[in-house]
């Protein structure tokens, strides 16, 4: 019986295929494990392969952090378009949208932001990604607003900040699911509609 050849994967399905099994690494081992020579032998590929991805392991990490955030932009985007118009509603959906990406991706999410803590190049990525993070959720909630401009993206920023900080208390255990959202939501209807 002759054997079946496998299809040879394009860029961007090997990239895809790199990206989850970082994943399952940083789930089953740690961040310290996630490497590129670890990543190569885990996923079936050369050593030279997993470079011509990311170059470096704080590139992987970079890849991965962005992949997680439009993942979870992509969320809520889609989550807004179905909102009625009103805050508590929006409040909600921003709120279990983030929990929601807490919940399936808590763990590597944790990972990630220890091994790369200092980075100078993770610390750009990562205030791009919250600066996007607040503009979107500035735009959901300004038309219930009163606020300045100014006062509006200090107050989202803020909200962002207690939205990281409560999702790593679930993570740890120390809230469900629910009860997480549900304190989201309020701070956000009572920081933006006061």
């Amino acid at each position: 019986m002759p054997k079946t050849a496998l299809r040879k994967l394009t860029k961007p399905e090997r990239r895809a295929q790199l990206i989850e099994t970082s994943k399952q690494i940083l789930r089953e081992c740690g961040a310290d494990a996630l490497t590129l020579g670890h990543l190569a032998e885990r996923a079936g590929v050369s050593k030279p392969i997993a470079y011509e991805h990311f170059g470096t392991r704080e590139g992987l990490l970079i890849a991965l952090s962005r992949e997680i955030e439009s993942r979870h932009t992509e969320k809520l985007k889609n989550g807004l378009l179905e909102a009625p118009a009103e805050l508590a509603s929006v409040a909600g959906i921003i709120s279990s949208v983030y929990i929601g990406c807490a919940v399936e991706n808590g763990s590597e999410w944790q990972a990630m932001s220890g091994a790369l803590r200092g980075n100078a190049e993770m610390d750009r990525v990562q205030q791009e990604l919250a600066d996007d993070y607040v503009a979107l959720i500035g735009a959901a909630v300004a038309p219930f607003s009163n606020l300045t401009d100014d006062d509006l993206r200090l107050r989202c920023a803020g909200i962002a900040g207690a939205a990281e900080t409560i999702a790593r208390e679930f993570v740890r255990g120390r809230a469900t699911a629910e009860n997480a959202a549900a304190n989201l939501a309020a701070l956000i209807v009572n920081g933006i509609g006061a």
